[in-house]
């Protein structure tokens, strides 16, 4: 927990440290000149699932995930309660706190086999935990400090803020989540850029006392395309000089219509492994597109084609390359203030390589599971969320 505690410190407390902002997806700012009780909110959401698993696994397990695992069961992934204000000119300082209990909070923040932060079983049914506050500088500079949603990636932790109930090979391998502090600047309106200091890739993880550090800029390059770019780099083993820092860099090519959402997502990441003989170089790379097409009326469909290759088993433990496609069906139906999605889902999952397969029902040896090299799902996912806006 001290490296947590750490980067806050460093920042907020040490003259001249670095200051940083809050993500797209964190505290929006107010264009409201005064406070009103609009820059308050709460909410809540509910996150319900039935996966079956062609492959009947005696464990209910989905092999090296972390998110809507438990399949031929049903399955609450995700609860979670709010509360947050908004910074705005008339109100300087925001602040969001939310706690989160299901299947996909369990083992979300870390790698497997990874040491974990001291009390990170408490600490992961945090949902949000932070301040912020809009600097007067030039077009605003907004500064968060916390536990905030992660500048790296496309898709949520939260099912319902995705085109697709199931979330993609790379989103489950990049950080849903930074605790440190990040600053946010608009340059002008089509560009924005923002810089940040962590604990660490994944925020639950604790191979030392050492903070990590990166950058994005996001550039609108039309009226509906925006092209984005993250980097990330820090020391994520217990060996922390430069040689073994990890280097990861996402990539985000999207385009919005009226009724039609696409978006290109691409990563790369390599670090070399202190702790192996030679130190050899790892390398991930992923990468997928979602087409979101808005039908009529409550009915939407979506597709996710993708593909992760994990060379040396740093990411998924398994030396393996995956390919796999999502479909989804989705009914949304407001009322008031609440929102009820109901997904139907078939999403098709192949992985080769030395470590690659999906459990499957059998067992090989006593207490081992068989492995198949394909899995075909097909689930409804009931997604329903109150707020207050």
């Amino acid at each position: 927990m001290f490296h947590l505690i750490f980067v806050l410190w460093a920042v907020l407390v040490v003259p001249g440290g670095p200051a940083l902002a809050e993500p797209p997806a964190s505290s929006e700012i107010s264009s409201s000149s005064t406070e009103s009780p609009s820059d308050w909110h709460y909410g809540a959401y509910l996150d319900l699932s039935y996966v079956t698993n062609f492959n009947f696994p005696e464990n209910h397990l989905w092999r090296s995930r972390s998110t809507a695992s438990r399949h031929n069961e049903l399955a609450p992934n995700m609860g979670y309660v709010y509360v947050r204000k908004d910074a705005g000119e008339g109100s300087r300082w925001g602040m969001e706190l939310g706690v989160q209990g299901g299947y996909d909070s369990k083992d979300f923040a870390y790698l497997q086999g990874e040491r974990k932060v001291d009390g990170a079983d408490t600490w992961r049914h945090l949902q949000r935990a932070n301040v912020s506050y809009l600097a007067p500088i030039g077009n605003g500079l907004t500064i968060t400090a916390g536990l905030f949603n992660s500048l790296i990636g496309y898709e949520s932790l939260y099912a319902k803020d995705n085109a697709n109930y199931t979330r993609s090979w790379i989103a489950d391998y990049s950080p849903y989540m930074m605790f440190g502090v990040n600053a946010k600047y608009p340059v002008n309106e089509r560009l924005t850029v923002a810089a940040f200091v962590i604990n660490g890739y994944f925020h639950l993880s604790h191979p030392n006392d050492q903070p990590s550090y990166g950058g994005q800029w996001a550039y609108k390059m039309t009226p509906r395309l925006t092209a984005t770019q993250t980097i990330y780099w820090g020391p994520d083993q217990t060996r922390i000089s430069l040689e073994f820092w990890r280097l990861y860099g996402n990539h985000i090519l999207e385009w919005k219509g009226d009724d039609l959402t696409l978006a290109a997502s691409y990563d790369v990441g390599t670090e070399r492994i202190g702790s192996q003989p030679g130190s050899p170089r790892t390398f991930v790379m992923g990468g997928n597109l979602v087409a979101k097409w808005h039908v009529s009326g409550p009915w939407s469909l979506a597709v996710r084609p993708e593909f992760y290759w994990d060379r040396n088993g740093r990411w998924t433990g398994q030396e393996q390359f995956v390919k796999a496609v999502t479909s989804t069906v989705e009914y949304k139906f407001p009322y008031r203030r609440t929102t009820t999605i109901v997904r139907l889902e078939h999403r098709y999952d192949e992985s080769t390589g030395a470590g690659g397969g999906f459990f499957r029902r059998g067992e090989i040896s006593p207490g081992t599971l068989g492995l198949a090299p394909a899995q075909h799902l097909l689930l409804l996912g009931l997604l329903w969320s109150f707020d207050s806006l």
